[in-house]
């Protein structure tokens, strides 16, 4: 890997791409396998694996449709990496595909002698059907490509020269950007995991994963950071302030995902209804019982307390090792929210779920390179680096 310091590009990739590319292909093939041994059991890793790399996507244009709508400065140093980020919906894209081909195997509700047997899922077969199941996912990941081609477009035509409607050009695809961001996520998280359980509901499981989206993308931040600096790119640029920025609001995010799953609960257990207890009811046997006890105490109470601290969010190797633990909680508490449904009574990690994440991992990462690679890591023409780059917090 080469890197120029003076024009901010890089002359020679390197071969990390590659790697993630092979690892990728690699990890997919073998996965493949697993669906001819176990349907059941790789349809339940495919998803717990999709719904995680989906979440860091539209993670990624959370975090450039606030930069933009909020006119933020400090975040300028750091607007690169997430519009790279970007380059992996493409792969949720593709990664869709074999889900919606696989329907019959992942979700009770494509049965419709099954809805037609019960009175609550007959009223919902003019929502949960296949059709307009599969419209509605094109649409919610055609949406987030839509809106993040656009934003990274507009980024890069501004390399040549900013000019007075710099700002506006984002503003003007942000602001109803928003707005649709905030309708697809949230049935996003209804289609793709809720409807697991169709006779289930739960008006806040959008928001929650909206949360857990939030959470893995400034973990994600943080992390690539670290590394990009271990090789001499952006280790001036993405400074101590800026770090201190990610880990506030990493720390901000992961209280604002507790506090979601709470709510969510405390609704659930107050009212006591059957229709909607059975959901932790299921969640309270066998092994699966450990991992509703590791949630609330490893993904939230021990990082809690410990990155409360100022000089964690403000050391490089500390708040990396946060970053990577709290992105681990959210393959977990994904996995907590989808594996019950397709194994009751026990929580056991299969071999697809490590294939199948560092299959889809390796495609969304070599995405993520190719594209950041490609052109300058800063956008050297807004006129609100300078100020990014002395940033200081207060």
């Amino acid at each position: 890997m080469q890197f120029n310091q003076q024009t901010h590009t890089f002359t020679d990739p390197g071969r990390f791409g590659r790697l993630m590319l092979i690892i990728g292909v690699a990890g997919l093939a073998i996965s493949a396998v697993g669906l001819a041994m176990d349907p059941s059991k790789f349809f339940s890793s495919y998803l717990v694996n999709f719904t995680f790399w989906a979440s860091l996507g539209f993670g990624a244009l959370f975090f450039l449709l606030v930069h933009h709508m909020t006119g933020a400065v400090w975040s300028v140093s750091v607007r690169r990496v997430a519009e790279a980020t970007l380059a992996g919906l493409p792969v949720i894209l593709l990664l869709l595909l074999p889900l919606l081909l696989g329907l019959g195997k992942a979700y009770s509700w494509t049965d419709r002698d099954f809805m037609l047997a019960d009175p609550m899922l007959k009223s919902k077969l003019p929502f949960l059907n296949v059709p307009f199941f599969v419209v509605r996912s094109l649409l919610y990941v055609g949406i987030w490509l839509l809106l993040a081609t656009q934003l990274r477009r507009r980024s890069l035509q501004l390399d040549t020269g900013w000019g007075e409607q710099g700002s506006n050009k984002f503003l003007r695809i942000s602001a109803p950007g928003t707005i649709a961001f905030a309708f697809t996520v949230t049935f996003a998280g209804f289609d793709w995991i809720m409807s697991l359980m169709p006779l289930w509901y739960s008006t806040i499981f959008g928001l929650w994963y909206f949360a857990g989206g939030a959470v893995f993308i400034y973990a994600f931040l943080a992390l690539a950071s670290h590394a990009l600096a271990k090789k001499g790119v952006l280790a001036n640029e993405i400074t101590t302030e800026h770090r201190h920025d990610l880990g506030k609001l990493l720390f901000a995010f992961m209280v604002f995902w507790a506090y979601m799953a709470l709510s969510q609960y405390l609704l659930i257990w107050y009212a006591n209804l059957p229709e909607e207890t059975v959901f932790f009811k299921d969640r309270w046997v066998g092994s699966w019982k450990v991992v509703s006890v590791l949630i609330p105490t490893a993904g939230f109470a021990i990082p809690f307390v410990l990155m409360m601290s100022r000089h964690i969010k403000r050391s490089r190797a500390q708040l990396s090792f946060w970053a990577a633990y709290l992105i681990l909680m959210h393959w977990i508490d994904l996995y907590w929210n989808i594996a019950p449904v397709f194994h009751p009574g026990e929580a056991v990690v299969s071999w697809m779920d490590i294939t199948l994440l560092v299959g889809m991992g390796g495609l969304f990462l070599w995405r993520f390179w190719t594209a950041f690679t490609a052109h300058p890591v800063l956008p050297l023409t807004d006129p609100k680096l300078p100020e990014s780059l002395e940033f200081v917090n207060h």
